[in-house]
């Protein structure tokens, strides 16, 4: 078994980042900027947004945070919107999901600028991505790519299960595994919460992508020797003897699955820094276009 560590890759992602940010300041070329908006009080969103803002000054990129309160009226998020969608010095940005439950995160969506949503997640960006054009891919499924890309982890002629069909991870990822380029040209199963028999058809996976939100879903009898598997899911259970207060947990069993996986993402310290540099890439590739 070998780890993909996604905490070191993205380290020397980020060095190469920091590099290309320095030679944009020594040309006088203005430095890229992406604003991350936080509305209301979500630990997780918190810690995610933390994370993003460190991650741009570490690499020398212009950040800013705008937080709202979660009593924030969907006009008035999407009138903030509206006004970083005309900033010129903003290159890119995004708005932390999940928002609270009175406002429609689809319209807050699609009220982003397709040449700001460094986030991947307009319809425009979605229906490019699609058809295989330039345009920003989703975070999460473009920083699967890349550890595929760095471990040199073969993918044409693959089988590939995906489980979970969310917009964000599960539908993009197996579309973008199927494409007719590396990393791609698998064969993609897209299974879900509806999908009988679901052990025997992840049994069957070369490469397994679980994105499900459930804490140790996929057990050893899930999986056969050999796989490939990038383990998406995160969430947090009340610890004790943490200092933090909490363990944070993969979709995948880990310790069950460890002996059987070639190669494998823990949680955390896989996916999660990934997506992170994927979105200071974007934002730099928001920069460029502009």
């Amino acid at each position: 078994m070998q780890i993909l560590d996604g905490k070191e890759t993205s380290r020397l992602i980020k060095q190469e980042i920091t590099e290309e940010i320095a030679a944009l300041r020594e040309k006088g070329a203005k430095v890229p900027h992406l604003v991350a908006v936080l509305v209301g009080n979500n630990g997780a969103s918190i810690t995610y947004v933390d994370a993003k803002v460190a991650a741009c000054e570490k690499v020398g990129m212009k950040s800013t945070l705008v937080k709202l309160s979660d009593t924030i009226s969907e006009d008035e998020l999407l009138q903030k919107v509206k006004e970083l969608n005309e900033d010129d010095d903003v290159d890119g940005f995004i708005v932390q999901l999940p928002l609270p439950k009175h406002i429609n995160e689809k319209k807050v969506t699609e009220a982003i600028a397709p040449a700001k949503d460094v986030d991947g997640f307009h319809p425009w960006n979605i229906g490019k991505m699609m058809l295989n054009l330039p345009t920003f891919l989703p975070a999460t499924p473009y920083g699967i790519l890349q550890l595929i890309e760095r471990y040199n982890i073969e993918t044409t002629g693959k089988h590939c299960v995906v489980v979970g069909r969310s917009s964000i991870v599960g539908s993009p990822i197996a579309n973008l595994m199927s494409r007719n380029s590396y990393p791609g040209n698998s064969t993609v199963t897209l299974t879900h919460s509806r999908t009988v028999n679901l052990a025997e058809i992840t049994r069957t996976a070369d490469i397994l992508i679980v994105a499900l939100g459930k804490p140790e879903f996929i057990t050893g009898d899930m999986v056969k020797e050999g796989v490939v598997i990038f383990d998406v899911g995160i969430t947090r259970k009340p610890d004790k003897s943490k200092k933090s207060g909490y363990k944070l947990y993969g979709d995948v069993n880990f310790e069950q699955v460890k002996d059987k996986a070639a190669f494998i993402t823990p949680v955390p310290g896989g996916v999660g820094p990934m997506t992170i540099v994927s979105l200071l890439k974007n934002t730099i590739l928001a920069a460029k276009g502009k």
